[in-house]
Formats: C-alpha cells, sequence, structure tokens
C-alpha cells in the first residue's frame, strides 16, 4: 500500500548488525543499528530495563507543558523511558540531554502525546473528518499534524483512535469515525499513513497508535469506561476489522482499552493482547496501556494490588506502563522473587528500543529538537488551508427547505448569535491539547471577513441581546450546540436534547419569520427532532478547528456548496439508540401494516437522519446502473458502472456510496453495507460516469467457525447518495460450495 510504513521496515530494528558507541564524559546516544538492541539490552540492568518501560507524564498550565518536579532526576536514575505531555523544542532537548549524557547506557527517550486532529493547526474533531468521506483529506491532516508535532519534539501520537461506536451517548464518538465498518477502516489507514509518513527514519515521522483495544465503543449505557459484553462475532465482524486495518498499514502501536471485554479487564487480557493481537495477528509493534490503566486493575477488582496489577498486566502483553509507575516500582522486586518472567520483560525492552532505533534516535536524539525548525514548520498558512479545505468537506447540510441556503453577499445586515457565535475555544472541540483557542476564527469572525464592512454584522451570546440583534437583522445565523467540553472522554450523556435555553432561544428566533441558518457545533449526533421540524435550515458543523469560521462562511455564502456526509445515523428519540444503517432483519421486520413487528409504538423505528446523509446547494441524479455480469464465481471481480448528474446551477461534491446485500447466507448479514465511496466534483450541468471493483473481500462473510468465506447466492447492490440508495441491481455468485479467502 502506497505510503505505508513496512512492519519489515519496524522489525529490523532487531535483525541488524553493528557496534554499541559510546564515549567517555558528555556522550551523544550510541549509534545503535537495530540488532544491536539485543547488545544493548543485554548491557541493561532490570531496573534499567524497567525503566524503559515506564511512561512519566508531564502537566499543562496556561503557559503550556511543564516537567514536575523529580521528573529529571527519574530521567538521570534510568526510571523513564519515555514521557506523556512534555513537549517544545527546548524541554523536549533539556530533558533528551540528561537521558543521553547523563545516564549509564545514554538511552534516548520517546516523547508521546495525544496529537488527534492537529499539533497546533486544529482540524475538525475525527468524526467530523469522517463526515467528508475524504481520506486523502484526512490522510493529509494527519500530515500535517505529524510534520508540526516532530517539529515540537514529539515522536509518538496516540492515534487514531479507531473504536467503532453506534451509541452517541457515548462522549468519545467525537474520536472515531462513526458506526460504520468500511469507513472506520479506510480512516484508519488513511490517519496511520498521514502520521508515519513514507518513513519512520524520516525526521516528521512519528509512531502511530491504533486505540482503543478493544471494544471501548460497546460501553454498557454509553457510560465511558463500562463494560462491553459481546460475541466473538461481533469483535470479529464489527471490532476488530479497524484495528486489523491499521495494523496492516503499518501501526507501529496499539492502546490497550480501560474496559472489560467478557469479564476480563483489557489491561489484564491476555487472550486478546497476546493471543489475538500479538499471535492471530503477528503485530510486533508496542502495546501501551491507556492512562493509569495498568493501576485501574485493583479497581476492576481482578488484582489484589499494584503489584500484581503489573504483573497481570505485563503478562498479558503490555509493553508500556502509562504513567501508573506500577512496572518501575513493583516489578524489579516481584521479578527478583521469581513472579515475573524476565524474558517478558526482556520482550518489552526490544520493542521499545526498536522503536527508537527505527526512528533515528540512537543516531540523533535531537532530531526533533530544533526551536527553528518548530517557528518555521507550526501554524503555517498552507496548513491553515489545508483545515480551512477540511472544516468546508466535514461540514453536513441537514436540510434547506425553501433553499435559505446559501445566503445572499447582497445582505445589508445579518446577526450572528448564540452561545458558541464568538466561542473560540469550542471551535477546535475535544482532545485538542496542543491547541490554543486564540488560534481559531469563530463563526462571527469568519462572517465579518467574508462579507467586509458595507454589510453590518450583530453578535450576541444570548439573552435579549440576541434576539434584538436577531430583529435589526436580515437574515440571522444561529450558533448553538455543545460547548467543546461537552463531548470526549468522561462526557456520557443520559440525554441528547439541546441545552433547554438554547431551545427557547432557537423557537424564539425561528418565530420571527426572518432568514435563519441554524448551524450546530457538536461532536456527536444529538435529538433535534423538535428543531428540526420547525427550522427550515440545519447545518451540521461539528467542531471544524482553527478555520472554523472562515469554512463556515465560505459554506453560508454560497463560496462552496455543503458536501459533508453523516458518519452515524441520528436518533429522533435517544430510547431508539443503538440506531444504525446496518442492522440485520428479524423474523419480523419492521412494517407499518404489521402489528407484530420490530418497531416501536410511540415513534418509527427509522433515524431521523440516516448514515450518509447530506445535502448540497444543488440536485444530483443516478442513473444507469450497470454491472459487467450477473454472474460470477466466487473469485470473480464484479465491475459496477453508473452516472451521476448535477442537476442544479451550484456547483457540487458528491459523495457517491455503494452498498451490498447478501440476501441469503448461512449467517443473518446486514440489510445494507458500505463497500465503496468517492467524492465526485460535478460542475452545473455536469454528467459523470463512476466506476468501482469489487471482490471477493467485499463478498465475504465469517462463517459459524469465523473464518472469512464466500458463499454462493444472491446480493443486491445498491448505489445513491446515502443509505437510503437510489438505484439497486441484483448479481449470483455460483458454484458449489464456500470458498475461503
Amino acid at each position: 500500500m502506497q505510503g505505508c510504513v513496512s512492519r519489515r521496515d519496524f522489525l529490523q530494528a532487531s535483525a541488524i548488525a553493528g557496534a554499541i558507541l559510546s564515549s567517555a564524559g558528555a556522550r551523544a546516544a550510541p549509534r545503535i543499528a537495530a540488532a544491536d538492541v539485543d547488545a544493548l539490552l543485554a548491557r541493561m540492568t532490570l531496573d534499567e530495563k524497567l525503566g524503559q518501560l515506564a511512561q512519566a507524564r508531564g502537566e499543562r498550565n496556561d503557559t503550556g507543558p511543564f516537567v514536575p518536579a523529580g521528573s529529571e532526576a527519574d530521567v538521570r536514575a534510568g526510571r523513564v523511558g519515555s514521557f506523556l505531555s512534555v513537549y517544545g523544542a527546548e524541554t523536549t532537548r533539556r530533558l533528551q540531554r540528561i537521558a543521553v549524557e547523563e545516564t549509564r547506557l545514554g538511552i534516548p527517550l520517546l516523547f508521546a502525546d495525544d496529537v488527534i486532529h492537529g499539533f497546533r493547526t486544529i482540524f475538525p474533531v475525527p468524526i467530523g473528518e469522517a463526515a467528508s468521506f475524504d481520506l486523502a483529506a484526512a490522510e493529509a491532516a494527519a500530515r500535517i499534524a505529524a510534520i508540526e508535532a516532530t517539529a515540537n519534539g514529539l515522536h509518538w501520537t496516540y492515534a487514531p483512535m479507531v473504536d467503532m461506536a453506534r451509541d452517541p451517548r457515548w462522549g468519545r464518538v467525537v474520536e472515531g469515525a462513526g458506526e460504520d465498518v468500511e469507513l472506520a477502516c479506510r480512516f484508519a489507514e488513511a490517519r496511520v499513513r498521514g502520521f508515519q509518513g513514507r518513513s519512520l527514519s524520516d525526521p516528521d515521522a512519528m509512531l502511530a497508535t491504533a486505540k482503543h483495544f478493544v471494544a471501548y465503543g460497546d460501553a454498557e449505557g454509553g457510560r465511558d469506561y463500562d463494560v462491553a459484553d459481546v460475541s466473538d462475532r461481533r469483535l470479529a465482524e464489527y471490532y476488530y476489522p479497524p484495528f486489523r486495518d491499521a495494523i496492516a498499514a503499518g501501526a507501529a502501536s496499539v492502546m490497550v482499552a480501560f474496559n472489560e471485554v467478557n469479564g476480563v479487564p483489557m489491561h489484564a487480557n491476555r487472550d486478546l493482547l497476546t493471543g489475538v493481537l500479538r499471535g492471530d495477528w503477528h503485530f510486533d509493534g508496542l502495546i501501551v496501556s491507556d492512562y493509569t490503566g495498568v493501576r485501574e486493575l485493583v479497581a476492576h477488582g481482578v488484582a489484589a494490588n499494584d503489584e500484581a496489577a503489573g504483573i497481570l498486566a505485563l503478562e498479558a502483553g503490555i509493553d508500556v506502563d502509562m504513567v501508573s509507575g506500577i512496572y518501575v516500582n513493583t516489578l524489579p522486586g516481584a521479578a527478583r522473587r521469581g513472579k515475573v518472567d524476565v524474558a517478558r520483560i526482556d520482550a518489552a525492552v526490544r520493542r521499545i528500543l526498536s522503536a527508537k532505533a527505527v526512528l533515528g534516535l540512537f543516531d540523533d536524539p535531537y532530531r526533533n529538537c530544533n526551536p527553528a525548525r518548530a517557528k518555521r514548520q507550526t501554524l503555517r498558512p498552507a496548513h491553515r488551508a489545508a483545515a480551512r479545505d477540511l472544516a468546508r468537506k466535514s461540514m453536513v447540510l441537514l436540510q434547506n427547505e425553501g433553499n435559505i441556503l446559501p445566503l445572499s453577499k447582497a445582505l445589508r445586515s445579518v446577526a450572528v448569535i448564540g452561545p458558541l457565535a464568538d466561542d473560540r475555544r469550542s471551535m477546535l472541540g475535544s482532545w485538542a491539547p496542543t491547541g490554543v483557542a486564540g488560534d481559531a476564527i469563530t463563526p462571527l469572525e469568519g462572517v465579518k471577513a467574508a462579507l467586509g464592512p458595507r454589510v453590518k454584522i450583530f453578535g450576541a451570546a444570548g439573552g435579549d441581546a440576541a434576539l434584538d440583534a436577531a430583529r435589526g437583522a436580515d437574515a440571522v445565523v444561529l450558533c448553538i450546540g455543545e460547548h467543546w467540553d461537552e463531548s470526549g472522554e468522561a462526557r456520557s450523556r443520559v440525554a441528547l436534547d439541546l441545552a433547554p435555553d438554547q431551545q427557547a432561544m432557537a423557537d424564539t428566533i425561528l418565530a420571527l419569520e426572518k432568514p435563519v441558518a441554524v448551524v450546530i457545533f457538536a461532536g456527536r449526533p444529538l435529538t433535534i427532532n423538535t428543531l428540526a421540524h420547525r427550522a427550515p435550515a440545519i447545518l451540521w458543523a461539528w467542531y471544524p478547528g482553527v478555520e472554523a469560521g472562515h469554512a463556515l462562511a465560505d459554506i453560508l455564502f454560497g463560496d462552496v456548496s455543503p458536501s459533508g456526509r453523516l458518519p452515524m445515523s441520528f436518533p429522533r428519540a435517544v430510547g431508539q439508540i443503538p440506531i444504525h444503517y446496518d442492522r440485520r432483519s428479524t423474523g419480523r421486520p419492521a412494517s407499518e401494516s404489521e402489528r407484530n413487528s420490530a418497531k416501536y409504538v410511540d415513534a418509527p423505528w427509522t433515524p431521523l437522519y440516516p448514515f450518509g446523509h447530506g445535502l448540497g446547494y444543488s440536485p444530483v441524479r443516478y442513473a444507469g446502473l450497470e454491472l459487467s455480469s450477473e454472474r460470477l464465481a466466487s473469485d470473480g471481480v464484479l465491475q459496477v458502472g453508473f452516472s451521476v448528474h448535477n442537476a442544479g446551477a451550484h456547483a457540487v461534491e458528491e459523495v457517491v456510496q455503494l452498498y451490498l446485500r447478501d440476501d441469503v447466507a448461512s449467517t443473518t448479514r446486514p440489510l445494507k453495507a458500505l463497500k465503496r465511496f468517492a467524492r465526485v466534483a460535478l460542475a452545473p450541468g455536469e454528467t459523470k460516469p463512476v466506476r468501482f471493483t469489487l471482490g471477493a473481500r467485499d463478498f465475504a462473510l465469517l462463517d459459524h467457525d469465523l473464518r472469512p468465506v464466500v458463499e454462493p447466492g444472491s446480493f443486491t447492490l445498491y448505489v445513491g447518495g446515502s443509505s437510503a440508495t437510489e438505484l439497486e441491481a441484483h448479481f449470483t455468485i455460483e458454484g458449489e460450495g464456500n470458498r475461503a479467502i
């Protein structure tokens, strides 16, 4: 796969011969070819080995990151192998110098952080990026994030999050790609490629981390950190694939989930970490705990104390202990008493030393510690331009009755109101720890910049001032939704309605009977059934990043047609959750005419807006669906062709989507499953052909033994602009039996 980091390159860190070089006095890190990892390992004491597996933490205040008291002494003592949340060229250089020049072996440090959707140039939150359905743009965003992060001292990011999620009550849906496996897998690959670049030996490449393994998004009741009770089939069909594809794309590390799976906390789950991840998938990169996840085994009730927790985690397969200090503090004694397999410690240390070697840190430990490079490569105009482009592509026009949008630039006055109209920090969204709120362009600022001084712009957060502004304006942009800290980790909700004061504000403004564009900022689907029945135009903006205001103005005033599509179904009510398009049929499928069918008595069973939904400023017509064959062998290839036509006056980018259904199979199958998607640019009146190719991987299912096979039988293929597709065709796979793939 182009742009992927080869796992072979990564593993060569423990297979190339050479010599460890050192000199007396002040010295550089030992120049170490990767098989000299073993030679270095042989020189290490038990305490030094466990120090390499310990990740210390930095702290943050209003001026940025800082190193807690005592951390430098721990580095000198060889008790730290990596740092979390410490960045900045000068700070990392100071700590790196101590590690290289003031320790016995001079092993360099790794610096890691949560670079989730940008370092200083903050892009849309990941679920917003997924709404773009633009893999190239997502890869470019991760590449820019890596360029900036490495210039500021970092080597390792804890991204991408590839957890699947069908419950928007869970706050961390903001970090993923939504409800669909195919979409999640493709974005996982793109983000890994972006972070890791052409080669991990390049100075602007960083280790990517697929997280959180596994089923973290299946948390009971949508409560973060809670139990996941899932079948082996659900794991194999739904939760494993994004991790497997991220690893195939070269992901250098995997982070373990906080939750338990089927009664075993993931930080102690040897069957899944060593059995599946290491054994079945042959993953030999780093496995890192989540924040204090090792210590939390005590709270889970599977370890009596810290030492027991450390032993369980190490034996399960966790290499790096993030910030709990348990490995470095308790395992030396446990190992000396024979309670820990030292070979397991050696294997973990070998992996972390290999990662440092493949990053080139033994050759140049200071390669990411250049202040001039940091200044030159951070928040560049080209980076902001890319953020603006992706922000525009992420915004989803949910409805546009009466063609309220786009607004005319000939308006004499516009009110930009609501609690999020001028909230810089909320434009960045959750998980932007290295972002700076002052970099963000707010909706109010974006509209002012787009319209210039000729147009009067009124702004107000709420109350009488907002109502007065709306009354005095020709049109209103109402900015509501979730404050940035209402989505993300530990931000589970039992209700997904708009805040009562926001709903009241919307009702009041809409009653003025002026052109009103409701813009909603959020990190997840919300239940906006009431608003949807009252507001003609609703634009879902997610948290768009530093270029939020500019991107929003581009959409509102028609410079760009909205082209985002929903990566999650939007429920009408919380009682519908989990709701997703790829559900399976029951013996009594939902039917309006059948009393005893799988439906609700007090609400429709359908979502308010389906997966893949999104409007543009021109209608797009689909026609001419053709298949290369209506019959093919189990190893055959199917060519699919159709055309899309822009039937309006605005240029658009249509997100074409192809879905597949296995009509009759040995196990129940989704009613539809996304298999292909693409963005197609269309000028007014333009028609373009679209071609997709499908093969065995697309036709396969997991049999009763969870082995991938292609079964003979009939299939239905659908194409359209959402999961509520427009065209369908049928084909048959022929043969006498199943074909393993």
